[in-house]
């Protein structure tokens, strides 16, 4: 499994890219409620921790190449914590190739059918509603799973899957993770269960939308986890409320 690295130490700004519009003041303008929370959630996590400069960017500014974003030298020593997968190839940062590995989700999806064995969603169909959060520094802790709840863009936290799925999603996650020479994230690998049997639909590079749940449910939540393992910080022991059901 790969190994934490040092590129979170010593740097002076952050910067988060969103799928929305931002002003020249760096205020949100048509974000939607969901993208507003987890840029609030990252923000509180860093200001907890760091007195570094938070600016935040649209992913559309990236797809600019004159765009004074990706003109970056060797002094330039920002984090960039994307939390969106539409960037452009060409935009280089420290996790630039994982961005984009899980992006390409169909060849993802064909790597884990043919050297994992497991089934895998198909187009839009059998869409993971499950995901499994993946903490990694120097070793992979596994939170609890997130699952989707009956309202739109609600989730419950924490759910319990049987320990035979679990062992196997557990490994699913480390190959793959290990497929990917992985840096240090908090990544979210979405399933779902049918028949008792794990469905591969995607992984996610950063704390996406359903890790909002985390907010209530979990100590240290999602976002703290993510800024904490880009910036090579240890992690307290994870504390969780009641399991719910499946």
């Amino acid at each position: 499994m790969a190994k934490s690295h040092n590129y979170g130490r010593g740097m002076e700004k952050v910067v988060i890219i969103i799928n929305a519009e931002v002003s020249d003041q760096g205020q949100l303008i048509s974000a939607s409620p969901v993208t507003q929370k987890m840029v609030e959630a990252l923000q509180r996590s860093i200001a907890n921790s760091s007195s570094k400069v938070v600016e935040i960017v649209s992913a559309a500014t990236l797809w600019s190449r004159n765009s004074k974003t990706i003109r970056k030298d060797q002094n330039d020593d920002s984090i960039y914590c994307p939390l969106t997968i539409q960037l452009p190839d060409y935009f280089d940062f420290p996790q630039r190739k994982i961005y984009s590995a899980c992006k390409d989700i169909n060849t993802r999806r064909r790597w884990v059918e043919k050297n994992l064995g497991f089934k895998t969603s198909v187009g839009d169909s059998w869409l993971g509603h499950l995901w499994l959060p993946i903490i990694m520094t120097d070793k992979l802790v596994f939170a609890e799973v997130i699952g989707e709840g009956s309202m739109p863009n609600s989730y419950e936290h924490p759910v319990v899957i049987p320990k035979r799925q679990q062992k196997s999603l557990h490994g699913l996650a480390e190959q793959l993770l290990d497929s990917l020479d992985a840096l240090p994230a908090t990544y979210l690998l979405q399933f779902s269960l049918y028949n008792g049997e794990i469905v591969f639909d995607r992984l996610w590079p950063f704390p996406a939308a359903p890790a909002l749940i985390t907010l209530k449910t979990q100590q240290p939540d999602l976002f703290t986890c993510h800024w904490h393992c880009l910036t090579n910080q240890p992690i307290a022991n994870i504390s969780i409320s009641a399991p719910m059901p499946i």
